[in-house]
């Protein structure tokens, strides 16, 4: 992989977005220019989180309609081409936003972001279904979310982020998590949605040993924490499981390092 002026890997896309707005002068212009108001879902405040810190480098900002049909259709950014497998998207079922509008992003008493809304459109469900999931079967939890839980429109365009949603466990950002990785050599990354378990301990921490790894190489333990379906185990409860094993193997094995993703689970594929 092609590496910047650091040694580490090149961000997604070639650059790491950062879509925060620190100052608070223009944080509050920002908030006063806002035509509607939206409460995001869980889901959709992991997904301003993770636009505005730049997890989903190259985006800034929400999907408009072109650009959802492309990824829905090749499964990759117009363009530039680069693979994008699942379409990053704001759903509503306001009737008056429209194309213009200024949404101010709120979530549980935050706000989170504001959407400059540059395409609105109802999508086809159905062949979203079909093309991302691989099922239109409402048996298929990211089925039963793109049919129950989204709106009946979609709203795209740029971010502005405002505030980090608060949530009960500490999340990195992407700038944060290459800080603390080391240059110049190989990161095993383990990522998982479950409860850590004594194969994934021994997964990620022989992977180390591994004959193409270099011997100064480190594993990034990198869990998804966000919303699931309803009955798989809650964010809270798998990230104090991987809590627990940190601080056992915390002096024993320092070559292991540890990131929370704040990532809604889809659970693409059929």
């Amino acid at each position: 992989f092609p590496t910047d002026a650091s040694g580490r890997i090149e961000p997604y896309g070639g650059v790491l977005v950062d879509l925060y707005v620190r100052e608070k002068e223009r944080q509050a212009a920002l908030i006063a220019s806002a035509t509607h108001k939206h409460e995001c879902s869980e889901r959709n405040a992991c997904d301003v989180e993770l636009l505005s810190c730049g997890a989903f480098s190259p985006l800034t900002g929400f999907m408009v309609k072109e650009m959802y049909d492309h990824v829905v259709d090749n499964m990759r950014l117009p363009g530039s081409n680069i693979l994008f497998g699942l379409p990053v998207v704001m759903d509503t079922h306001q009737e008056g936003i429209r194309e213009g509008s200024k949404v101010l992003l709120t979530f549980k008493g935050q706000n989170i972001g504001l959407l400059e809304v540059e395409s609105k459109w109802a999508p086809n469900k159905v062949k979203e279904a079909h093309l991302c999931y691989k099922t239109a079967s409402l048996e298929h939890p990211g089925v039963k979310m793109v049919a129950w839980e989204r709106g009946q429109y979609y709203i795209g365009g740029k971010l502005h982020g405002l505030e980090v949603p608060t949530r009960e466990f500490p999340c990195a950002t992407p700038l944060e998590v290459r800080q603390q990785l080391p240059p110049n050599t190989d990161i095993v990354v383990f990522q998982c949605r479950n409860p850590v378990h004594r194969a994934h301990y021994e997964l990620f921490t022989r992977a180390l040993d591994a004959p193409n790894v270099r011997p100064d190489a480190v594993c990034l333990v990198h869990p998804t924490c966000g919303p699931t379906q309803n009955d798989d185990i809650p964010g809270i409860v798998r990230y104090h499981t991987y809590e627990v094993l940190k601080q056992e193997i915390a002096s024993s094995n320092p070559r292991i390092k540890w990131a929370y993703l704040p990532y809604s689970m889809h659970m693409a594929g059929p």
